[in-house]
């Protein structure tokens, strides 16, 4: 059997070779191991360094160096039409299928200029897994139509992808004006029904306040893929980051690495966006009070580093009712979100009774 050239990675622009030692077919990377494993004669390869821990980078100094004139390596990479998802090119490919939306691709490849990933968290889950991870989260579906798990096909086998990510470490220094609220209770008397009675009423105490807090973060992650439905790639989380490895090609056999379309300054804006409620509850906890206003705050970040790490995903699709809905496995965790069809009838009925409930209720509590 003749050798078959590896794929071509982020972090590897010439071709590298990843042979079975055996009988020369391309090795894969073993889900759950630190191995590369034959699909034909189960030889099996070591991967080395995996004890090795990851890095972090200077922020400020990366944006710097991207500003000159040497940026980052050049990677060959395709974009989908059909999804506009960005994917790294094996070489000697004249056509492929995205694992994203399923469009077929003729190979006209871009060379683009990249941060190459420092990081990657390796498949944990195997495809047989993440199935039966997705037929447990089928059958556990509240308010889907009933046929749905027995209906349900897969439309198309699980693909392995590794997702493009940020993850950002900062210290925040935040100058704040504010007020605090203190509460305090009077007693009044009223009039209702031509009866006298005594209420008591709570009342806040408004003063100034003003202050400054330090808040450190670390591994504020931002997904730097926008081919994915955001909101259900968002609820993955959370992903096991302290567990990250240093970025070897060989965790790549076998599976597909998107390139991220959202920049490492892009990124951090949004972080700055997860920050931010941390950042007013601990503003809040230095007003101190029962209440509390927030009237201006002025955020320092300093201390700025950075990871681009690859997060490990089983993406697919199932088809119910002649629609296609996709879904998503965390392949390290087995935690599964998609989208999925509902039963109008089930929310009705649900609503009807919960109705019923609390007119029951009411009823008994008026007798």
């Amino acid at each position: 059997m003749g050798l078959e050239p590896p794929p071509t990675t982020p972090s590897s622009p010439t071709a590298r070779f990843f042979p079975c030692k055996q009988c020369g077919a391309k090795l894969q990377f073993e889900p759950g191991t630190t191995l590369l494993k034959c699909p034909y004669c189960s030889a099996e390869n070591a991967i080395e360094g995996v004890d090795e821990r990851a890095t972090e980078r200077d922020f400020e100094a990366e944006l710097a160096r991207l500003e000159g004139a040497h940026t980052s390596e050049t990677v060959d990479t395709v974009q989908c039409n059909g999804c506009r998802a960005v994917l790294t090119l094996a070489p000697n490919i004249t056509s492929l299928t995205c694992p994203f939306c399923g469009t077929n691709i003729v190979n006209q490849g871009r060379a683009m200029n990249l941060i190459l990933p420092d990081c990657l968290l390796p498949f944990m889950f195997r495809r047989e897994k993440a199935e039966e991870a997705y037929r447990k989260w089928i059958k556990s579906r509240w308010f889907a139509p009933s046929k749905l798990k027995s209906q349900s096909m897969l439309d198309a086998a699980l693909k392995g992808i590794y997702l493009p990510s940020w993850t950002y470490d900062c210290d925040t220094t935040t100058a704040y004006t504010g007020q605090r609220g203190d509460a305090y209770y009077v007693t009044r008397t009223v009039r209702v029904g031509g009866r006298t009675q005594t209420r008591v009423e709570r009342k806040i105490r408004w003063s100034p306040a003003a202050g400054t807090v330090f808040v450190r973060f670390d591994d504020v992650l931002v997904l730097a893929s926008k081919s994915l439905p955001r909101p259900l790639a968002e609820k993955l989380e959370p992903w096991d980051l302290k567990a990250a490895t240093p970025y070897k090609d060989d965790y790549l056999a076998g599976f597909t690495a998107e390139c991220y379309t959202t920049d490492l300054k892009q990124g951090f804006v949004e972080a700055q966006g997860k920050m931010a409620p941390k950042i007013d509850a601990a503003i809040r906890a230095d007003i101190g009070g029962d209440e509390q206003r927030i009237t201006s705050r002025r955020v320092k970040y300093s201390r700025i580093t950075f990871k681009h790490i690859l997060l490990p995903v089983w993406v697919s699709a199932y088809r119910f009712n002649g629609k296609v809905f996709q879904f998503l496995v965390n392949a390290r965790t087995g935690e599964v979100q998609g989208q999925r069809p509902w039963s109008a009838w089930k929310i009705t009925s649900a609503i009807l009774a919960a109705l019923a409930v609390i007119g029951v209720m009411i009823w008994i509590f008026s007798r």
